[in-house]
């Protein structure tokens, strides 16, 4: 019998984000997985595939792909288009960093 212990997500979560090197990645890639997010729930809240959003927003359905899987970065003219071809505004905030 193994005595290897299995955990969920979340408390891997839990247990890496205790580590300082691991919190920092990951709170670093935090604006990535939003954008991800909020796309991927807004083109499936409308029943649109990527190849569907890519053609209104005049673009490839890889890009859409990258996008959503965050494996490249869009411009900020890429993510206008895409933010009009679900309706929605593509809104760029700059914040203070807390000390």
């Amino acid at each position: 019998m193994s005595s290897k212990k299995f955990y969920t997500s979340i408390e891997l979560k839990k247990r890496w984000m205790k580590n300082p090197k691991f919190r920092r990645a990951y709170n670093a890639l935090e604006p990535e997985y939003q954008i991800a997010r909020s796309v991927i729930k807004a083109r499936q809240d409308r029943g649109m595939t990527q190849g569907e959003l890519a053609k209104k927003a005049g673009t490839k359905q890889p890009v859409i792909s990258r996008l959503e899987n965050m494996q490249g970065k869009p411009s900020y003219r890429n993510m206008e288009r895409i933010a009009n071809a679900l309706g929605l505004r593509w809104d760029l905030k700059l914040v203070s960093k807390p000390r």
